[in-house]
């Protein structure tokens, strides 16, 4: 398994990871926002996405 950057992953990219199915467009739209994540706690700051992020997801994403 290779892991998504999550900085720099297009939203059909992150959108095959299982769990982030159709969050794609949102988790790009935050990172342009805000310049990109520094953490991937930070993932649960993105709509639709509170209390859903667990370990098996950030398991499969990168920060670099």
């Amino acid at each position: 398994m290779s892991l998504i950057d999550l900085n720099a992953a297009d939203q059909d990219t992150l959108d095959t990871v299982p769990g982030l199915e159709g969050h794609g467009p949102e988790i790009v739209r935050y990172r342009e926002e805000r310049g990109g994540f520094t953490d991937l706690r930070q993932l649960e700051e993105v709509p639709g996405l509170t209390g859903k992020v667990d370990d098996a997801i950030r398991q499969r994403l990168t920060l670099e």
